[in-house]
Parts: structure tokens; C-alpha cells; sequence
């Protein structure tokens, strides 16, 4: 499986998963909070912080009805159009400068999503390490040759996206240039349910597209992204906020300071756990053996008594000969005197 390299870190299945704490409107137009959220990010383990770059107008049109306005009862977003939930949710390109400083200071990675051109000839002045592309700009096909053509190594969420569109996506992204490729399985629903996660997909994707494949993850908690890694996830991107109660375009599925750190922790306990195929006992367990049952004399014989279910037993600890020998050895005779507790051996019969 290929790897990728962020240039400070490299990424893939010989690595602990490489922790993504996605930013977004959870700010609240507050730089202050911003680089909050980048100081806690950092305490909490996470590696990266991931940040939109766009502007309600290079979004979408100013047009408060119609396709432009979310009507969907089931939307975290309902009864506001377009135009203004970006407004609402989007980051100043004024703030990247300071965001991006506070992230080296703090030895992060700082990267974001484009959503237009402008947006990629912004981040080149920033010299931004890659770029993310969301999942419902996918099936951008020019954005993605723009982006493409920086060089810079893409990350490339699929929400929603079939195996056709993907592929025309990852060939295009190569075609103009990409050479370094992540693809995230996404389920673009906010929040996400598990049972639509469809983890299976991941090593299916790693097979398909041959790169290494990640989650961009909006279920609530942290279960879904663990699972992931034992799937074969590289790469997590979870939505971060500082408090849930405080409010936020994306906070109700985002996860907070603890939650982060947990996550940081037992990704990377799952992508240990993972091994090797192995059979037999390991370095560890090695010394764990003598606790196996064995057989022993469980009542002083003198010489010549011969063995039987009263005097010789199945116990822990296991320095007697394995439990397999008891019914062959069951009426044979000892050679000579034997104490209670005297693990039985081949040369006692």
C-alpha cells in the first residue's frame, strides 16, 4: 500500500493514524476562538487542523428562496438559504495567516478545503502542505484539476460519490498531476449514523484505487473512528468544537477536548493491535505458560503404587506433563516414592 507524505509526517498503514481536527464555522466569527481551538487541538494529541477556505459569494448566489433555501425538515440548517449559513460559517482568509502560525508554533499541520479557484491561488501565497477537497465538490472536475496541478498531495472526501464518479475523480486528480492521494470514506449525512458508515468499503477502496484510504467521520463519539482503523484507516478527520453547548454551525456533530484526546489514544491503540497474523504464544505471553494445567500427584505414593483418579490430578500450575497424557497414563506405577504436589514426569513411571 502507497504512503503519504505530508512532508513532516508520513501517512499510511505502517503509521498510527494521522488525526485530523477539522475546524469549519465552529469558531463562531471569533479569531480568538479559532486559535483556541487550535491550542486545544494541540493538547489533545491531534496532528492536523483542517480549515474551509471560501466566502458565501463564492459558494453560492445571494438568493433567499427556491433551490437556494433549505426547506428539509430532517437539516441541522433548516429554514435559512444558502448564502447565509456560509456567511455564517465561513473563516475570514485575513485569519489563515495567524491560524497557520499558531498551528507551526505548535508543531501542527495546518491545511484546508478549497471550494473555488480563487480559494487555491489564495492557499498557494500560504504555501499550504496539501489540500482536502469535501465530498460535495468531488465531482468538481475543474476544481480538482486546479488543485491538482500545485502538486501538493490531495485528500479527497467521497460522500455520496458512486464508483464511477470516484474514479473519473482520482484519475483526473492524477492525470493533472497529484501524485500523493488519500480517499476518505465519507457518509455526507450530519450527523451521521453508524449503521450508514458502511466501514466494509475502506479496504475495498484501498483495492480499487490504489492509495491509502482514510475516514472523514460525522458520526457522534469516537466508536466509528476507531473501527475504522481496524479496516485499515490512515487518516481520521473529525469536526473538533471547544463545547458542543456553546453552539456552532457543525458543533452538534463535532467532538470536544476529551472526546479528542480519546480519540488520539485509542486510534492508535487499534492500529497497534493489529499485528501480525500469529498463532502461538507471543514474547509476552511466553511467560504466561507455566499458568497452563499440568499434571500432578495430589497424594505422597510410595514405590511401585500404581496411578489413578485419587492420586494424580489435572491443575494449574503447568510444569507437570500436558493434561492430553492423563488417560494413558492412569494405571501405570511410579519407580519410586512420590510427595503430593510433585509434577508428574516421564522418568517417575
Amino acid at each position: 500500500m502507497k504512503e503519504f507524505n505530508f512532508g513532516k509526517r508520513l501517512v499510511g498503514e505502517k503509521y498510527p493514524p494521522f488525526i485530523v481536527a477539522e475546524m469549519s464555522g465552529n469558531h463562531n466569527q471569533s479569531l480568538e476562538r479559532a486559535l483556541h481551538i487550535v491550542e486545544t487541538a494541540a493538547q489533545a494529541g491531534a496532528h492536523a487542523i483542517k480549515m474551509q477556505t471560501y466566502t458565501a459569494d463564492t459558494m453560492t448566489l445571494d438568493i433567499n428562496g427556491g433551490d437556494f433555501f433549505i426547506d428539509d425538515e430532517d437539516s441541522l440548517w433548516q429554514g435559512r438559504s444558502l448564502h447565509d449559513l456560509y456567511e455564517k460559517a465561513y473563516t475570514p482568509w485575513e485569519w489563515h495567516e495567524p491560524i497557520f502560525e499558531r498551528c507551526r508554533e505548535l508543531g501542527l499541520i495546518a491545511f484546508s478545503t478549497p471550494f473555488d479557484e480563487t480559494a487555491v491561488d489564495f492557499l498557494e501565497t500560504l504555501e499550504v502542505p496539501c489540500y482536502k477537497i469535501a465530498s460535495f465538490e468531488s465531482t468538481d472536475l475543474p476544481l480538482i484539476r486546479k488543485v491538482a496541478a500545485t502538486g501538493k498531495p490531495m485528500i479527497i472526501s467521497t460522500g455520496m460519490a458512486r464508483v464511477a464518479e470516484i474514479d473519473e475523480t482520482v484519475r483526473v486528480a492524477r492525470e493533472a498531476g497529484c501524485k500523493d492521494l488519500i480517499l476518505l470514506k465519507c457518509t455526507s449525512s450530519y450527523p451521521a449514523s453508524p449503521e450508514e458508515s458502511n466501514l466494509l468499503t475502506i479496504p475495498n477502496m484501498q483495492q480499487l484505487f490504489d492509495c491509502p484510504v482514510g475516514l472523514s467521520d460525522h458520526t457522534m463519539g469516537i466508536g466509528v473512528a476507531v473501527a475504522s482503523v481496524a479496516l485499515g484507516a490512515c487518516l481520521i478527520e473529525k469536526h473538533f468544537t471547544l463545547s458542543r453547548a456553546e453552539g456552532g454551525v457543525d458543533s452538534v456533530f463535532s467532538i470536544e477536548p476529551e472526546e479528542m484526546k480519546q480519540l488520539v489514544i485509542e486510534s492508535e491503540r487499534a492500529w497497534q493491535a493489529l499485528g501480525r497474523l500469529s498463532y502461538g504464544p507471543g514474547e509476552q505471553e511466553s511467560k504466561s505458560l507455566k499458568f497452563r494445567r499440568s499434571l500432578y500427584i495430589c497424594r505422597d505414593m510410595a514405590e511401585g503404587e500404581v496411578l489413578t483418579t485419587d492420586n494424580l490430578r489435572i491443575v494449574r500450575p503447568g510444569y507437570g506433563l500436558e493434561p492430553k497424557y492423563y488417560e494413558v497414563l492412569i494405571g501405570k506405577k511410579v519407580n519410586r516414592a512420590v510427595k503430593k504436589g510433585t509434577p508428574l514426569s516421564w522418568d517417575l513411571i
